[in-house]
């Protein structure tokens, strides 16, 4: 979808409006303004959320998904760590936790070396800043989930994020850039974008409503379990660019393929170690 109109600023203003189809969610939960602890909570998640949202448009307008993808969610779960380390206190750094890391850092230098035996600098910037607000949306969200109801608490944020994408409208020239007919998506991009935020709208629905279940002492295991995504990720894109280069093109070689693959099974052992 990028690849075809690169613009992850509009992208993230898409999103950011769709998510707030969390109201349809009222019927079954009320509507119960929050406090404004709870609010303030929220406020903060939605901002982290769609900044990470745009930081990670923008690696993916510039690299492989497949190499961005694998080197975000090799350090989540880390940060996710270490951030609830911080605000709850609940875990102490183990000596498995450090072992993790190590690995999970490795794996994401390696998954972003490109043909120079240098890992790409500008790659790893975008992935990691992503990776850190990707993992502050996650704490905060729990902070929001621990005063208020599952239901409650995503509807408010799926507002926040409507209000804060809103602002966009500000930005000189992004009205156009919105809703001019030349920059608007065609129809089979557009149908693209609806359905990958349906998808992902449902994956982010399943693991929020598992966050809002489990103790905060098992934050960075419920983010760590998401590593299997990496797999999928790697075949699917694998394919495609063998079969349906049209759609979705990456770079791939025998070197390519031994080389993310390593990385993914060290990511998948760096995750089972975080969990143990």
């Amino acid at each position: 979808m990028l690849n075809r109109s690169p613009n992850p600023k509009l992208y993230t203003f898409y999103v950011g409006v769709l998510s707030s189809l969390a109201i349809i969610l009222i019927p079954f939960a009320g509507f119960h303004i929050p406090d404004v602890v709870s609010f303030f909570w929220i406020f903060l998640t939605s901002l982290v959320s769609v900044a990470g949202l745009y930081m990670l448009y923008s690696a993916v307008a510039k690299f492989d998904v497949s190499r961005v993808v694998p080197i975000v969610g090799a350090v989540q779960p880390i940060l996710v760590l270490f951030l609830g380390w911080f605000f709850w206190g609940v875990r102490a750094i183990t000596f498995n936790n450090i072992l993790a890391f190590s690995i999970l850092l490795l794996a994401s230098i390696i998954i972003s070396f490109e043909k120079k035996l240098a890992p790409n600098k500008q790659l790893l910037t975008f992935s990691l800043v992503t990776a850190l607000l990707v993992a502050l949306s996650l704490v905060f969200i729990k902070m929001v989930f621990l005063r208020q109801t599952f239901l409650q608490g995503t509807i408010w944020i799926g507002i926040c994020n409507l209000l804060l994408v809103l602002t966009f409208l500000f930005i000189p020239g992004f009205k156009k850039e919105a809703f001019g007919k030349q920059s608007a998506p065609g129809k089979k991009t557009l149908l693209l974008v609806l359905f990958t935020q349906l998808v992902g709208g449902l994956a982010a629905f399943s693991q929020t409503f598992a966050i809002s279940l489990v103790p905060v002492s098992s934050l960075a295991i419920i983010n760590a379990l998401r590593g299997i995504q990496y797999v999928f990720i790697f075949l699917v894109t694998l394919f495609f660019s063998s079969f349906f280069p049209n759609i979705l093109k990456e770079r791939i070689s025998r070197k390519i393929v031994i080389q993310k693959s390593i990385a993914i099974l060290l990511i998948i052992f760096g995750l089972v170690i975080l969990v143990l």
